[in-house]
Formats: structure tokens, C-alpha cells, sequence
């Protein structure tokens, strides 16, 4: 058994965002049955809960144009949550039609990144996402709010966190079902994380909270692992680390959710995950696109790698 210093909760959920903040920020265009084949082998390899696009325009975004096709080509896997990233009024609308019934509504505590972003001004954001919440409530659908450049933005540095506190009770008070905090580009550190959250915490009561976080500066699964001893236990992650924000100079990817799931189970935490699934998955990307991504665990989890004596907790796990 390990020997802890700190107490770590049995079970961490992992939130797959590769599908939608992976992808956008590929230019070569993936075909949308290719989508369809990666998001069921996520699902095959334990993961219940996947962000598989966003309704956004798609000449800002190309990559992700095809999100009514794609929802419409996906399966209906039980006890698996589909969501979708909303970030405006028509964005939400095609959803609903679309038929999702779980939303991301996200807004910036940075001024300039919202308006690079959403070319709306933080506060203006704030009144629509307002009016969005109201909108998806009012037809059924689940909403987790997020407040992205919650610990800090390349253009304006830190953000001041009476702010990401006060957008976030904003939400809370509007009655969503789950809070998500971004590190949007990639500045948090453990100190971060961990006064943000002392904060937050206290004052959002039971809403389940998740922590979306970058690895822009190599300090991803430290900031997770603060997040976790503040009493965080549910992530966003991106299978081989895709992603990055398209309009972010020198974004980097998610934390991958290799990495993630290796880190977790050696501190003897159950994910669910099939770290060796997600591998072939992310494998068959990096096929596709001709590259190497950002995760560390991908390539050395390949089903034909032999990696028995590394930890795991699971049948099929590292």
C-alpha cells in the first residue's frame, strides 16, 4: 500500500477533450467517420464523459463544421455523457437543435483574449452567457459553465481572482451543474492552483468543479497534482496531449490523458481508464496527421510495448 502524505480520493474522473480541443487545433481537415471510429475507441477504453466538438463558426474554426454531422453519425453509448462547446447564442441554438443535451458555456476573465476568442468583451460575454444559461436550462440541457484564463493570460498576465470568483458565483447563482476553471494559456503553477481553489471551493458548496489544464510550460501534471491535494477530482485531458488554443501565440496541448491516467493510477487512483486503448487511439491519430504530439505516454503504451512492470491498478492498465 502507498504510503501517502497526502490523502488522495480513490477515483479521479477523467473528461476526454481531444475530440473537440485537439482537433481544432489541427489545419488538415479530419473526416468526420474517422471522428466518429476515435471517439468510440475513447469510449471502448473506459471513458465516460467526452467534449466531441463545438458549435462555432466554421470559418473561424474549419475543423469543427462538420458538429451536426458528427452528433448526428455518433452512437448513443449508455452511461456515457456527450458534450459539446458553446460560445455564443447561434452556437447554443445549433446545439439544442442538434439534439445535445450536455453544453460547455465558456467565457473569459481576460478582456483581450474574449475578444480575440469570441470577439465579444469580457463583460459582454458575461451578460450573453447569462442569457445562454437561461436559454439551456429552459430546454433541458445540462450546463457546465467554464471560466477560461482563470490563472492568468499571455496578454494581460494575471488575473485578478476576485474576478474568476465572482464570474463564477455569476453561474453558480444561475443554477448550472458543473464549474470548470481553464488554464487557457498555460500559466497556472501549483501557487496558483492551489489559492484559486482554496478560494473557490469554499464558496461554490457542492457544484462539482474541473480543472482544465494546459501544459504550456511543462507544468501540467504538477498544477494536477496540486489541484488533486486541494480536493479536485475531476480533469479535463486530451488523448497524446492535442490541442491548444487557436488564438493563442505558442499555445500547447492538454495534459494527455495517457500521462494523466499513468500518474494517477501509480498514486494507486482508479480512473477507469484503459491507458493501452487510449493508446492505439492516439497512435492512429499521430498516423493521420504525420506527427508527434505532446504526451509522453502514448507511444511507450502501445498495446505491443512491454511495460508489465510499470504500475497499474486495473486488468489491461500499465
Amino acid at each position: 500500500m502507498l504510503n501517502r502524505t497526502h490523502v488522495y480520493p480513490e477515483n479521479v474522473t477523467l473528461i476526454e477533450v481531444g475530440p473537440r480541443d485537439g482537433f481544432q487545433f489541427e489545419s488538415q481537415i479530419i473526416p468526420t467517420s474517422i471522428k466518429v471510429d476515435i471517439i468510440g475507441g475513447l469510449v471502448t477504453a473506459g471513458i465516460k464523459h467526452i467534449q466531441v466538438t463545438s458549435f462555432v463558426h466554421p470559418e473561424r474554426v474549419p475543423q469543427m463544421a462538420d458538429a451536426e454531422a458528427l452528433l448526428q453519425a455518433l452512437p448513443v453509448w449508455e452511461g456515457v455523457t456527450v458534450s459539446g462547446l458553446v460560445l455564443n447564442h447561434r452556437g447554443l441554438e445549433r446545439a439544442q437543435h442538434a439534439g445535445l443535451k450536455h453544453v460547455e458555456i465558456s467565457i473569459s476573465a481576460s478582456d483581450t483574449h474574449s475578444r480575440k476568442n469570441t470577439g465579444m468583451s469580457a463583460d459582454d460575454a458575461v451578460s450573453i452567457a447569462q442569457q445562454m444559461v437561461n436559454f439551456a436550462k429552459k430546454n433541458g440541457m445540462k450546463v457546465r459553465a467554464g471560466v477560461q484564463c482563470a490563472f492568468g493570460c499571455v496578454y494581460e498576465g494575471e488575473i485578478e481572482w476576485k474576478r474568476v470568483m465572482q464570474m463564477a458565483l455569476n453561474f453558480v447563482e444561475q443554477g448550472v451543474d458543473a464549474l470548470s476553471f481553464s488554464d487557457t494559456t498555460g500559466m497556472a503553477t501549483p501557487g496558483s492552483i492551489q489559492r484559486l481553489f482554496a478560494a473557490v471551493l469554499p464558496a461554490v458548496g457542492e457544484i462539482p468543479i474541473i480543472a482544465h489544464l494546459h501544459d504550456t510550460r511543462g507544468l501540467g501534471l504538477v498544477n494536477l497534482l496540486a489541484a488533486l491535494e486541494c480536493g479536485i477530482t475531476r480533469f479535463d485531458t486530451a488523448f497524446a496531449g492535442m490541442g491548444g488554443c487557436p488564438f493563442v501565440p505558442g499555445a500547447a496541448g492538454n495534459i494527455a490523458t495517457e500521462d494523466a491516467v499513468y500518474l494517477l493510477h501509480s498514486l494507486d487512483i482508479d480512473t477507469g481508464v484503459d491507458i493501452r486503448k487510449v493508446a492505439e487511439c492516439s497512435l492512429g491519430v499521430e498516423k493521420f496527421f504525420g506527427k508527434r504530439f505532446a504526451g509522453k505516454m502514448y507511444r511507450l503504451a502501445a498495446p505491443e510495448t512491454n511495460m508489465a512492470k510499470l504500475p497499474g491498478r486495473r486488468s489491461g492498465d500499465l
